[in-house]
Formats: structure tokens, C-alpha cells, sequence
């Protein structure tokens, strides 16, 4: 599979500072507003909390193909995203990843008959 079909991911983990986490998760919830809406490349962009760690957040994106990847982050919501975040924010990880093998929307199923 050549990367322009190939589907790309990242995880990012957010440490919340004390007291920014309600504002965070609004602007988590009005960007994903904004990539529901726009982004058919986009196929997952969820955001997790962590049990036991009440700062912690850890998102997962998986997007079509990387060119799905770079239309998300030229979009404004994306765009305001990044910028509002900073302040809430106390540390951020991302880790890209490459898909080795599995299964994801982005791949047709095949083989199975469900009848």
C-alpha cells in the first residue's frame, strides 16, 4: 500500500493544568464540532479521559491518508485549536504512527458473508 492510500494516525497525550480542564474539554468539543462537519477525511478524532488521572487526556486520530491528515490541520477550527490549547495545557506527547497491520474504516471488508 503506497502512503498516499495508506491510512495515518497519531495519539497525542495532554497533562490539563489544575483548573484548565473544563475550558479544554469545551475547546475539544467545538473543534470536534468543526471536523464532523468538515472533514470527511478525518474517519476518528476522539479525545479519552484517563481513569484516575483527571489531568490527563489522550486523543486518537486516524485520517484516510496523510494528505487527509495535513487538509485537517489547514482547517481554522484546527487552526484555533492549537493556539487556545497552550495555556490549558502543562505538557503534550505526540506519537505518530504507522499502521502495520489491522483493520480500520478506511479498508474494505472482504471475504466475510454476513447473511
Amino acid at each position: 500500500m503506497d502512503q498516499d492510500s495508506q491510512p495515518f494516525a497519531l495519539v497525542v497525550r495532554f497533562t490539563v493544568r489544575k483548573g484548565s480542564g473544563g475550558a479544554f474539554d469545551d475547546l475539544v468539543a467545538s473543534t470536534a464540532a468543526g471536523i464532523r462537519t468538515s472533514e470527511p477525511g478525518t474517519l476518528v478524532y476522539a479525545c479519552h479521559r484517563v481513569e484516575n488521572a483527571p489531568r490527563e487526556r489522550i486523543f486518537y486520530e486516524l485520517y484516510a491518508n496523510r494528505a487527509a491528515f495535513e487538509a485537517h490541520e489547514d482547517q481554522d477550527h484546527t487552526r484555533h485549536f492549537l493556539t487556545a490549547r497552550e495555556p490549558l495545557l502543562e505538557s503534550t506527547r505526540v506519537d505518530f504512527l504507522s499502521l502495520a497491520d489491522g483493520k480500520t474504516p478506511a479498508q474494505p471488508q472482504t471475504g466475510a458473508n454476513h447473511g
